[in-house]
């Protein structure tokens, strides 16, 4: 799986290299500056694009802006940014277009080898991983008059655990419920989202992460 990577901090970017690679990708091209990885996706057009939000000659979102013209161009191209900090904004223009293969992880997620490689794979399978603080920010976002008000306290942890990628399987087990229960909230928060409900888990992801983009 090739990848192309963009980081300005020399060791942290190396360090990416090295943890990648560990991991059976191919690094197609590690850059440092959003004009460098602009020409490098369009040249490599990679299977996944790793990105550093803030990146040179701006470092305000020129990372994430390099990526998004390049998804235009090459529509659901796998994105996975990376951030220091939760900003709203910039998670919900990730979002925006609704064709999921998207991530965005804190860098601090990055400590974690195996769980960084597996939402890598996960985002360039066509799926969407938002960190679990991203995730509580958005849904915190959400006004008394949003659906999300709707929902009960579980259905909004289940939510939560959906948008970070995680099987009806893995919820039942982190919430200490049965899957049939998990299916259950999943089928009401599907219903008070107005969203059609799916068996596939990237689908479902990636529409409850578009309604929360949208709300």
């Amino acid at each position: 799986m090739r990848v192309v990577l963009a980081e300005d901090l020399h060791l942290l970017r190396d360090g990416l290299v090295l943890l990648l690679e560990s991991h059976g990708f191919t690094i197609a091209e590690a850059v440092a500056d959003g004009p460098a990885l602009r020409a490098a996706l369009t040249r490599h057009r990679p299977d996944v694009a790793v990105v550093d939000v803030r990146l040179p000659p701006t470092f305000t979102d020129e990372g994430l802006q390099a990526a998004l013209a390049a998804r235009r161009a090459m529509p659901a191209l796998p994105v996975l940014v990376l951030s220091q900090h939760v900003e709203q904004l910039y998670a919900r223009e990730l979002l925006a277009d609704g064709a999921g293969a998207v991530g965005y992880l804190l860098k601090d997620r990055v400590l974690n080898g195996d769980q960084f490689a597996d939402a890598v794979r996960r985002v360039a399978a066509g799926g969407t991983v938002m960190d679990p603080q991203v995730i509580a920010r958005l849904l915190s976002s959400g006004g008394s008059a949003s659906p999300l008000s709707r929902l009960t306290p579980r259905e909004r942890e289940v939510l939560e655990l959906m948008a970070q990628g995680r099987s009806n399987a893995a919820i039942a087990g982190r919430l200490f419920l049965s899957e049939s229960a998990v299916g259950k909230h999943i089928a009401s928060i599907f219903t008070k989202l107005d969203l059609i409900p799916s068996d596939d888990d990237n689908r479902r992801v990636m529409a409850v992460l578009a309604f929360l983009n949208a709300s």
